[in-house]
């Protein structure tokens, strides 16, 4: 006879979890992958490997949940519960002692308050990624550092900056702003952390005390534990005061796969043909658009109609004069640098991306325009140069009136 397993799936805006259960809810097969968008592929490659370990003649309980579950349920007739629901089922059920629970994913953030007297009082922050997995990775992005070593940095603080976490527009413009003032990454890494943590409080707590015991799920807590260290600082909780479980980045695909009601059952074979046959989607030709150009304007002519401001450009080598006018941006990702000389022609430009290191960028650029003018052997004189984007404050002490360039920069 086929052997029934309950399956839960919990597929987030990232990160697809898989539990698979025994008769008694002992844990047969786990896993936690990031999907890339790819969220049947990866869901198929979940349900390939089980069967690899149990071979196909198996029965599934299937419940689904998370913000892309919601696909999955619908395209395959799968029972659904939403995701805050499957994991307060968890801690009512295996962790009684907890009162606060704080899951930090992908895209979105939850606090669920546990009361023993009345049904658990649940927040979530809605579809905005600021304070979550997302936001901290696009911060990790901007410093140039991968979200593995995030970590690391964080450690090694010693000094915390103000960053808006509410939004990701926000956050960027005040972490650009530390960059540019060539603040070190690891305070930057910790202060985006803090940021995170603050935004918990203002945005899901709102006026609630989080109340010990306190469990702290999720893939953020779970890869970086200094998000955990900052958690205990802004919320003033010692770690005797935290409740941890063995499946921080599971709770929900656990609490979908042990959830009793409405529940479906299938052969994994079935659920797999299900799926397949999800992504054999027809498309309705009567719905496309009429191409941007077609033979009436052919998109040479389009071209032809655009005026262009034409910049005179020469080489450095055969420029006449003396004087040049240096020019600086400093952008919130890129380095931009332009020589232009006395008649307004263009002598030489540079564009690069700062890495997470305005000063480094800048100082590749000059080294670059230095050799130029060297190879060229004239003796330019920077008569004037302006400074302007995100990092401009960290050249006003530099005195660039009058810079003679000949073999320095």
């Amino acid at each position: 006879m086929s052997k029934l397993y309950k399956l839960g799936l919990d597929v987030g805006s990232t990160t697809a979890k898989c539990v698979l259960l025994d008769e008694h809810d002992n844990f047969v097969y786990a896993n936690y992958v990031r999907h890339n968008a790819h969220v049947i592929a990866t869901v198929l490659r979940l349900l390939d490997e089980i069967v690899q370990k149990l071979g196909n003649n198996i029965i599934l309980s299937v419940k689904v949940t998370g913000s892309a579950g919601m696909g999955i349920s619908e395209k395959a007739e799968i029972a659904f519960i939403q995701e805050v629901v499957a994991a307060s089922e968890v801690v009512q059920r295996k962790y009684s002692e907890v009162r606060t629970l704080i899951d930090i994913g992908g895209e979105d953030s939850k606090m669920i308050f546990f009361f023993p007297d009345r049904p658990p009082d649940i927040r979530m922050n809605g579809s905005c990624a600021g304070g979550t997995g997302a936001f901290i990775d696009q911060m990790a992005t901007l410093l140039n550092t991968p979200v593995q070593q995030f970590d690391l940095l964080a450690q090694n603080h010693n000094q915390i900056y103000p960053i808006a976490s509410r939004c990701g527009v926000f956050a960027k413009t005040d972490v650009q702003n530390l960059i540019s003032r060539n603040v070190s990454k690891e305070n930057i890494a910790y202060s985006v952390l803090h940021a995170v943590c603050i935004q918990l409080v203002n945005t899901l707590a709102r006026g609630y005390d989080v109340v010990p015991k306190v469990m702290l799920i999720g893939g953020p807590f779970s890869f970086i534990p200094t998000l955990g260290k900052a958690a205990l600082e802004t919320l003033k909780l010692t770690e005797d005061q935290i409740v941890k479980t063995e499946h921080p980045t599971l709770l929900s695909a656990w609490g979908a796969a042990i959830h009793l009601l409405d529940r479906t059952e299938l052969s994994i074979t079935d659920f797999i043909a299900k799926l397949n046959a999800s992504t054999k989607i027809t498309t309705n030709q009567s719905f496309r658009l009429n191409p941007l150009f077609n033979k009436l304007l052919p998109f040479d002519d389009w071209k032809k109609q655009r005026k262009y401001i034409e910049i005179p450009k020469i080489k450095l080598a055969d420029y006449q004069k003396q004087n040049a006018f240096l020019g600086i941006d400093s952008g919130s990702t890129t380095t931009k640098i332009t020589l232009i000389g006395e008649d307004d022609e263009l002598l030489f430009t540079y564009y690069a991306p700062n890495n997470g290191h305005s000063i480094g960028a800048l100082s590749k650029g000059l080294t670059q325009l230095k050799q130029e003018i060297a190879s060229s052997s004239k003796n330019i004189v920077i008569a004037r140069t302006g400074v302007t984007g995100y990092g401009e404050e960290l050249y006003y002490g530099i005195d660039w009136d009058l810079l003679h360039i000949t073999n320095s920069v």
